[in-house]
């Protein structure tokens, strides 16, 4: 059964999916841009018999909070110190990290406050290497970053609006009919929140910070190696699958498999996700 839970950490709603027991190792499901914990709706009941499963909304997504920019710095460090508090708040000290697009600079900043926290690394489609950018889709957010003008403001507005989050869930994937229509639509209804467009339009601007974190995250793997399995979408026009071959690199036990779909894969490869993560998972 998964519950779904709303404290309050520093004066904001987290909203998080809570399934599993709760003596068993902990999962930590950290999702990306543009969706929520939603996108683990059924992935958590999936592992739930193995993993406590928690899987929070960040600040300005989902069903948590989403304060003005002028109430709140919109920079992935602050969502890390919420994630943190988070995570102290629920009593969860030691955990394995499954992270997604936006999830996985949250996820590395938590490592790297914490080293010995993090028992293990699931990224799907989750980037640490320079390997993982698609120039073409990042060029505009690189621009915006270095220049927040009205002009690279005006570039990167698309991808607020329905044909880009729908292109984010089909894209890469060989049968978009295995694509649930309600995954993009919730993200849309709750992109259109007041302030939000403002929030997202910060984090893209704040994106070159985590660039600038990647150098001591390869220290960390390298010094921890700590388990690491890359399950990658290896049609994804975001994150090219070259950024899943490069843990590797430092890390030369992790597991890299490339699926045959694209960013969001557990809309189309959920039971293969699954099957990989089962399958690493009794291998410790």
């Amino acid at each position: 059964m998964t519950h779904h839970r709303t404290p309050t950490v520093d004066g904001l709603d987290v909203f998080y999916r809570e399934a599993g027991a709760a003596d068993a190792p902990v999962l930590l499901l950290l999702h990306g841009y543009p969706t929520s914990s939603h996108m683990f709706r059924h992935l958590i009941p999936a592992l739930a018999d193995r993993y406590h499963v928690i899987a929070p909304d960040h600040i300005g997504f989902g069903r948590s909070s989403a304060p003005s920019v002028d109430e709140f710095p919109y920079t992935f460090d602050a969502l890390a110190d919420v994630t943190t508090r988070f995570l102290e708040q629920v009593g969860v000290t030691r955990y394995t990290v499954y992270v997604q697009d936006y999830g996985a600079p949250i996820a590395w900043r938590l490592a790297l406050r914490h080293p010995t926290a993090v028992e293990g690394v699931i990224s799907q489609n989750g980037n640490a290497y320079e390997e993982g950018f698609v120039d073409d889709f990042w060029a505009p957010i690189w621009a915006y970053g270095a220049d927040p003008s009205p002009e690279n403001e005006s570039a990167l507005r698309p991808a607020l609006e329905r044909e880009a989050v729908e292109w984010q869930y089909t894209h890469g994937v060989p049968d978009p009919t295995t694509v649930d229509p309600d995954a993009w639509e919730h993200d849309l209804t709750l992109l259109s929140r007041p302030g939000v467009d403002r929030a997202q339009l910060h984090l893209f601007g704040d994106y070159v910070t985590n660039r600038d974190l990647y150098p001591r995250l390869h220290e960390w793997l390298r010094e921890t190696q700590v388990p690491v399995l890359a399950v990658w979408g290896r049609n994804d026009e975001i994150f090219a699958s070259a950024g899943a071959e490069a843990f590797r690199r430092d890390v030369p036990s992790a597991r890299v498999e490339l699926l045959d779909g694209g960013h969001f894969l557990l809309e189309s490869n959920l039971d293969d996700v699954v099957k990989v993560i089962r399958d690493w998972r009794s291998g410790f």
